[in-house]
């Protein structure tokens, strides 16, 4: 029986470190990934205030809090640039991958504990230099696309700090891609094949896999960005022969993968989730598997979608319609497999299940709405509309958090050794869930009615009761959404200072971090090298041999 008592020897003594010292310098994953969850949650909360000002300001016709349009793309950029390379990234491919994907193959840490360390303190710089937007002078506003000409005027700002932080956050994700990629592929434990592996893990190994292709891209885009706007390149700026379509077509060959990137880990929890609540296999687990995987060559092929409405030749524009209804169908495979799973489950619907569910039937409100606008002839109608933004929310920003949430909830016992309360943790889930509609299911109508995105103000619209109305009803649903956010804190606090203990194993999983080592794993995660059986899985709750220590 392993031993309770509280330390952080490299043998798998349960603990967590005890001194500043031991969490500012340490190697092991588990902190690391904390520590990911802290920069992650702290962007969120930059991120959600940007989100809650602007849609203040957009509550009625008229200036209520600032009628200076910087101040206003100020919390635009803001909100997107941190909420996506701050917030969901490093909360997926950072806490998640570092905190929970070792423990899952049975690893005592990251293949390379040092360069994991540089990729915390890398996206924490990055975090910080992004978050001095606020401060500076000559603050960044050209949105988080960074789309020239503007970017390249000094109407945009300080264009050096925005390329500074998407480079150092890249260089952040591309170094913690090299690390999981390597760890999951040699440092799972005996006896654990791929097709043994947790989906969670298949998930974040695939995401992680398109971040090594498609992050440096990104980086080449922004850096060729700095370089017109203050050495006088021209790769850009029209001035001098350049053409802003180049940088719109390297944005979008990373950023829209980058979907992908965020929707694959959480759809990974959401599955982990429901296999274990409904006790349940995942169904076709190996046809799921293959489907994670079809997301690396369909997500490099459906950039141009973006750019529908952009100087395209129209054989670029059918082909790409195609490519991106066709990625629809590894979607639709996930999707119905996650329904299999469920299906005939002794279902528990505890406060995760709760937030996963939310965060699923986010997505499939998202994903049906983005059917139609895969479509270059429907696009040419709604493009640059609510009804864009309105999706993407659905489809990734919404259903993502939710996720991330879910698995926070999820790991909260293994954080702390203590469950929170469930019937907060439920309400928080359905507070969220139902603020959030409200404040994105009347913004897709409103799009429809002609409701521009990015506008501070809507006075030429002021006669179309359905914009003005559709604005007021969304910006009560974001008072619901502040709400559940503030209870979903409360609850986390609460339950790390008076939660109830939490048993070994409180959902009843079968994967090794909640079988195979203590509630709170130390560094190296287990007191020997684990093994399992060649008919064990992670998803088996009929007749799952038990893992087992071994010596050797």
């Amino acid at each position: 029986m392993m031993s309770t008592t509280m330390g952080h020897e490299p043998n798998g003594t349960p603990g967590w470190p005890k001194t500043a010292k031991e969490w500012l310098f340490t190697l092991d994953h588990k902190v690391i990934g904390v520590w990911y969850l802290i920069a992650s949650l702290a962007a969120f909360a930059v991120a959600g205030m940007a989100a809650t000002l602007m849609r203040i300001e957009l509550g009625s016709v008229g200036p209520d809090i600032t009628s200076d349009g910087n101040i206003y793309n100020l919390w635009l950029t803001m909100h997107g640039a941190v909420m996506i390379l701050g917030f969901q990234i490093p909360a997926l491919l950072g806490f998640v991958a570092n905190y929970a994907v070792p423990i899952m193959i049975g690893a005592k840490d990251m293949a390379f504990p040092r360069v994991n360390a540089l990729s915390i303190w890398m996206l924490w710089s990055g975090i910080l230099t992004a978050l001095a937007n606020l401060i500076i002078p000559d603050h960044f506003n050209g949105m988080w696309t960074g789309y020239p000409p503007y970017s390249l005027t000094d109407l945009a700002g300080n264009t050096a700090l925005y390329t500074t932080v998407v480079v150092t956050i890249g260089m952040s994700s591309v170094l913690g891609a090299v690390n999981l990629a390597s760890t999951v592929a040699f440092m799972r434990c005996k006896g654990m094949g791929w097709f043994q592996m947790p989906i969670t893990v298949w998930a974040v190994f695939t995401a992680n896999i398109m971040q090594l292709i498609f992050v440096p891209v990104l980086a080449a885009s922004v850096l060729l960005l700095s370089l017109d706007k203050y050495l006088g390149f021209g790769f850009f700026n029209p001035e001098v022969g350049g053409d802003v379509l180049l940088y719109q077509n390297l944005f979008w060959f990373y950023s829209h993968p980058a979907v992908y990137v965020i929707l694959l880990p959480f759809m990974g929890i959401i599955f982990e989730i429901f296999s274990t609540s409904a006790k349940n296999m995942v169904f076709s687990y190996k046809t799921t598997v293959y489907a994670f995987l079809a997301f690396i060559p369909a997500s490099g092929d459906v950039w141009v979608h973006h750019a529908f409405i952009a100087g395209l030749p129209d054989w670029l524009r059918v082909l790409q319609s195609f490519t991106t209804l066709l990625i629809s169908l590894p979607f639709g495979l996930l999707m119905l497999s996650l329904v299999a799973t469920m299906y005939k489950g002794s279902i528990q619907y505890t406060g995760p299940m709760l937030w996963a569910m939310g965060g699923w039937m986010m997505l499939v409100f998202g994903g049906l709405t983005g059917i139609p606008n895969a479509l270059s002839s429907v696009d040419y109608g709604i493009s640059d509309s609510y009804v864009i933004m309105s999706h993407f929310h659905y489809v990734m920003a919404v259903s993502g958090s939710m996720a991330i949430f879910a698995g926070v909830f999820w790991w909260f016992p293994k954080l702390t050794g203590r469950r929170c309360k469930e019937s907060w943790t439920k309400l928080s889930a359905i507070g969220f869930f139902v603020g959030m509609n409200v404040v994105m299911g009347p913004l897709y109508i409103a799009g429809i009615a002609g409701m521009p995105r990015r506008y501070m103000d809507y006075q030429q619209f002021a006669d179309n009761t359905t914009i003005v109305n559709m604005q007021y009803i969304s910006t009560i649903g974001l008072y619901i959404t502040f709400a559940s956010v503030l209870l979903m804190l409360f609850t986390w606090i609460h339950g790390m200072l008076k939660g109830e203990k939490s048993t070994q194993n409180p959902w009843g999983s079968q994967s090794l971090e909640w079988t195979s080592t203590a509630l709170i794993a130390g560094q190296g995660n287990f007191p020997s090298p684990v093994s399992v059986a060649k008919d064990w899985h992670p998803y088996n709750y009929i007749d799952n041999p038990k893992p087992a220590f071994s010596s050797s």
